[in-house]
């Protein structure tokens, strides 16, 4: 059953415009946008944001994080006063603070419904899986404010798309559909409007049923080499395997394979 999540940290004491959830259960957290009907971010909010994935990813009883949304739709982007408003430090920070899901070691989903945009897209590229559903609705459309993407987003669909493809979203403000986010290699599932919560769950269930510490490690891994040159990545994977032999879990998994039975993985 999921409770509010008790910080101890005091700058987290009320939250800008999100809750926060936990599962013990499910060994599962929950980051929810919670400012209808369009869920806008403030500035407050992302430095939050990043303290509160920090905090989980410290939690031991937390193996896999969601963020998801109230209502119809997961983000229509920042208040764009903010941006005028807030100091040149402040915004010097905007991409930091919304890469905290990729900077997490552990495994985190977004839930995406609906209105997808600007730094709504942004934080679900820094995550490590989307899903997206028929009324989902990607965007950057900070051309038509005479500005760019400062959170991350043209770099990290760039890296996911390629230059054209970056060049026809960014520089055109352009909608991408649910089904083409899928087929570009944005989405990693498309699900009815109704069954979002129900995959989420299932990926949940799917996530945290792996070895905690083979997981950190693949996902690191993958981090750390997505734009290094074949040969040093490889050379990587080498030795994270090496290190994964000398593992629990991995003698455990060998032997509940042989053994026909499920794994009990410990995470070390």
């Amino acid at each position: 059953m999921a409770v509010a999540y008790t910080f101890a940290d005091p700058r987290l004491a009320k939250l800008d415009g999100f809750g926060v959830e936990i599962d013990e259960a499910k060994q599962r957290a929950d980051i929810v946008l919670n400012r209808p009907p369009f869920n806008i971010v403030s500035m407050p909010q992302r430095d939050q944001l990043r303290l509160v994935f920090e905090t989980l990813d410290e939690d031991e009883r937390v193996r896999v994080i969601v963020v998801r949304a109230v209502g119809e739709h997961f983000s229509s982007g920042g208040n764009i006063k903010g941006f005028m408003e807030a100091s040149p430090e402040t915004v010097s920070k905007l991409a930091w603070n919304i890469a905290a899901p990729f900077r997490a070691s552990k495994p985190v989903i977004a839930a995406n419904r609906g209105f997808c945009f600007g730094v709504g897209f942004e934080l679900s590229l820094a995550c490590d899986f989307r899903i997206v559903t028929d009324t989902t609705q990607y965007a950057l459309p900070e051309q038509k404010l005479g500005q760019i993407p400062g959170s991350g987003g043209s770099a990290r669909l760039q890296m996911m798309v390629g230059i054209t493809r970056t060049k026809d979203i960014v520089m055109r403000s352009k909608r991408i559909s649910a089904q083409q986010a899928l087929d570009w290699g944005i989405a990693t599932e498309k699900v009815a409007d109704a069954d979002l919560e129900k995959a989420t769950d299932a990926l949940v269930d799917e996530l945290v049923a792996f070895s905690p510490m083979a997981q950190r490690t693949a996902k690191k891994l993958l981090n750390d080499t997505e734009d290094s040159p074949l040969s040093i990545a490889i050379e990587l994977e080498g030795h994270c395997y090496s290190r994964l032999r000398q593992s629990h879990d991995f003698k455990e998994g060998v032997e509940a394979f042989h053994e026909k039975r499920k794994p009990e993985f410990k995470g070390c």
